[in-house]
């Protein structure tokens, strides 16, 4: 079986690097045989169901965002990949919530972790978060989460990041870690924003740039000032052809509003990059899904439908998930991502009939049994469901 795993990995990209670096762990790790009465414990060290972390520090991180940085309140904080999240749970009104939040610090420290939230329209959290949260606070949060991180067997040394506002969370993670660690890869980040003012970590990723040469960082301005001297306008085919070079030998890491990924993703396309060389990270739900492709043509998303679960019957906006509708009545509900991928929130669909947006990964399974994601599950009219 060892020697099939070997040749099946020897085939892939950087195939021989990881075998390599598999036979000097080997040679120089420790012996996990001592632990295998253990393993409930080092399991709960690695992937906690739940995390306390205490707010030690607030930082401005740019016009209208401020970095957070946790730290635990008992216990060593669990390892992390540069680019999973943290879901960070919190009560606002009497509703119990949560948020994703990318990870922003570099998993090479192991003392804190730190997110970085930035105002959003009506962000009931993110409002929270920027105006309320102040050191010394606690929350609950899930353990690190995700799949959004550089993956040597599978990626391309050489890495295009293409971000918009604060989806440039998970690659401030990557690019530290992976140029104060000295690994051997080549990045290049294309940074869209409206204005300086709002570009998130500017500072740093210019001191980046001087730095190492293996790292390129370009902005680029969709609401420009007069005499502003660099990348103006949106991240588009000629913008991704010109900054990024040659797309044939790269892996493309896509993170921002949807809006944004969705047009990327098209610009990717039109340059024939395999969607193998392709990763996209989920940034949450829509604030405009009445905009969404295949929203329903009668619906304005001011309709009030009925909810029924269990023995209870609450009110759910057509614009809202199911989720936010059980929330705000106070029912708790299982939740990691909030983005449609983890399906921790799953819920059966006993009657009635929702709407949901791309990208919700459903498993055949699910569509069989009638299960859906209430994160990403929006009423067309009234239902009933239960857990």
């Amino acid at each position: 079986m060892a020697d099939l795993k070997e040749t099946i990995i020897s085939s892939m990209v950087n195939g021989p690097d990881v075998l390599q670096d598999i036979v000097s762990a080997r040679r120089n790790g420790r012996d996990y045989v001592t632990d295998r009465f253990h393993t409930k414990t080092i399991v709960n060290r690695l992937h906690p169901d739940k995390l306390s972390l205490r707010v030690s520090e607030i930082r401005t991180a740019a016009s209208g965002a401020k970095t957070f940085r946790f730290v635990s309140c008992g216990g060593a904080l669990p390892y992390f990949e540069a680019g999973q999240y943290l879901n960070v749970f919190t009560e606002i009104d009497g509703v119990r919530t949560s948020r994703p939040y990318s990870i922003s610090s570099s998993p090479k420290q192991r003392g804190y972790y730190e997110i970085t939230v930035a105002r959003i329209p009506a962000g009931f959290v993110s409002d929270y978060f920027l105006d309320k949260v102040k050191v010394s606070d606690t929350f609950e949060a899930n353990g690190p989460a995700g799949v959004f991180h550089y993956n040597p067997v599978f990626h391309k040394k050489r890495s295009v990041f293409l971000a918009g506002g604060s989806g440039i969370t998970p690659f401030m993670s990557m690019i530290s870690e992976a140029l104060e660690s000295g690994a051997e890869r080549d990045i290049t980040l294309i940074y869209g924003v409206r204005n300086e003012d709002a570009a998130i970590f500017k500072d740093e990723l210019i001191s980046f740039e001087k730095t190492y040469k293996n790292f390129r960082f370009h902005l680029v301005l969709s609401e420009a000032p007069e005499g502003y001297s660099g990348r103006r306008g949106f991240i588009d085919e000629a913008c991704i052809r010109e900054l990024a070079g040659n797309t044939d030998d790269c892996t493309f890491y896509l993170c921002g509003p949807q809006v944004m990924t969705d047009f990327c993703y098209e610009a990717l396309c039109k340059l024939k990059v395999s969607k193998n060389h392709i990763r996209r990270e989920m940034f949450g739900s829509r604030q405009d899904i009445q905009n969404e492709p295949g929203w329903p043509a009668n619906l304005t998303g001011n309709e009030v439908f009925k909810l029924k679960v269990g023995d209870r019957t609450i009110d759910a906006l057509s614009r809202e998930s199911i989720l936010t509708a059980l929330e705000r009545a106070g029912i708790r509900v299982n939740v990691c991502c909030r983005s449609g991928e983890c399906s921790y929130c799953r819920v059966r669909l006993v009657s009635g009939k929702v709407f949901m947006p791309r990208g919700v990964l459903l498993r055949l399974a699910d569509e069989k049994f009638g299960f859906i994601h209430s994160c990403k599950a929006y009423p067309m009219e009234d239902l009933e469901i239960e857990f």
